[in-house]
């Protein structure tokens, strides 16, 4: 891998920008982010050495797939749906009436040739900053592809908004996503992500994802997930969402990967009565090592965030979850909580549930929990004693265990797909 510096890597990123006829604001910013990559520090995710993974493999070379996975038109349903095969956008739909109310849902590209002015005044602007670190200028430099979603002023989407993101694991081209989501006063909507591998190429690549949900005043966004890329991709995934006043972000998050995870989960409430609940669950197996940081700040009086996560681990896999909840000062009023719990299954399995409260201000209300352990055995006993056989009793309690997340997905077809990629992990 080449060294980053500007030297090495500029021609390719003028190269990259150019064939995609971006504005030059955004051309300029990713020179920018290229040449302060090198000098930043990489993110500290407590209790998780990644230093040496292989996060900045990066290839620009044009992305040419053999076959696109397109869904089947006669299983479609009419919800806003997207679906990017790795840099390349295999279908896009959007109906005209949610057109005709001013809702925006398309390829990054697109939204930057169509609607650049709103895409500048968002993109790595309010939520997540270009050089907070080393992955996220990396990222800012070499991003290829991802989505914006723009939904006005009062306007409710009462279908769920679909992205779904394919890496093919044939394919050497890096997958450096980008999703912006932007719910302007007073609109509500749910928008339902996944990521999936597909192939049985071992083709060992980087994902580096960033989300980015600005919710300005009394919006409403229901935010879910399903992650599910392949034991070859290592990964860092930065999901962050912006909160203004009176607004709220629910997450449910599942993070069910087969590689490497570092991920940082964050909630940054900066208006006054502004909400977010956060729910993930993880599943780490093999070898596999899992990072993730949950974080809520309290920026403004009355705000409330609570972090909920659960979390399995399989075989010799590791696990480690940090909820951090930062109350700031005059922050009045705030409500910070979480509790973050691990079921082990193995002998040879690790976790860690760190729970992490900085109070700067009085007159608030904050407290967390934290366990690592074992299946409870009252509650085998139980079940087995009502005819279970000891597996289906143990799959049993754990997706109960899980079910927090599940239940919060706005589609019930993924619900059942949720349910059965946990089965397939535990089966594994």
């Amino acid at each position: 891998m080449k060294e980053i510096t500007t030297a090495n890597y500029l021609d390719d990123i003028n190269a990259f920008s150019a064939r995609n006829e971006e504005p030059t604001w955004m051309t300029d910013l990713r020179v920018a982010a290229l040449e302060k990559a090198g000098n930043l520090e990489l993110p500290k995710i407590e209790r998780v050495k990644f230093h040496r993974w292989p996060l900045f493999n990066v290839n620009t070379e044009e992305y040419s797939p053999d076959t696109m996975n397109i869904p089947s038109f006669d299983a479609m349903k009419d919800n806003p749906v997207i679906v990017q095969q790795g840099s390349i956008t295999a279908f896009e739909q959007l109906s005209a009436k949610l057109a005709d109310q001013g809702v925006i849902f398309t390829d990054m590209f697109t939204a930057l040739q169509e609607h650049g002015d709103l895409v500048k005044e968002y993109y790595m602007n309010k939520a997540v900053e270009m050089d907070e670190d080393k992955l996220t200028a990396f990222h800012t430099a070499f991003m290829n592809s991802g989505v914006f979603l723009y939904v006005p002023k009062n306007v409710v989407v009462e279908e769920p908004i679909e992205a779904i993101f394919i890496q093919d694991s044939e394919s050497e081209e890096s997958f450096f996503k980008h999703v912006l989501i932007v719910a302007d006063e007073h609109s509500e909507f749910s928008y339902l992500e996944r990521f999936q591998t597909i192939g049985e190429q071992k083709v060992k690549v980087s994902a580096n994802i960033v989300v980015e949900v600005i919710a300005k005043a009394g919006s409403k966004v229901k935010y879910s997930a399903v992650d599910q890329l392949g034991e070859n991709v290592s990964t860092y995934m930065n999901r962050r969402g912006h909160i203004m006043r009176d607004a709220s972000i629910d997450w449910a998050l599942g993070v069910m990967n087969d590689g490497d995870v570092v991920a940082d989960f964050d909630s940054d409430l900066v208006g006054e009565g502004s909400h977010s609940e956060v729910k993930v669950v993880a599943i780490s197996a093999g070898k596999q090592t899992q990072g993730i940081d949950t974080r809520v700040t309290n920026k403004a009086s009355h705000s409330v965030g609570h972090i909920l996560q659960h979390g399995v681990i399989r075989e010799r896999g590791t696990l480690t979850f940090n909820g951090i909840g930062h109350i700031l000062r005059g922050a009045k009023g705030a409500d910070a909580q979480q509790e973050s719990r691990v079921l082990m299954l193995s002998d040879k399995a690790r976790g860690d549930a760190n729970p992490i409260l900085l109070i700067d201000e009085n007159e608030v209300t904050a407290g967390h929990a934290a366990s690592v352990g074992r299946v409870d055995p009252e509650e085998m006993y139980y079940l087995m004693s009502r005819g279970l056989r000891k597996d289906d009793a143990e799959r049993l309690v754990i997706r109960g265990f899980l079910g927090s997340v599940i239940t919060a997905i706005p589609v019930k077809d993924v619900q059942k797909e949720f349910v059965d990629v946990i089965e397939g992990k535990l089966n594994a």
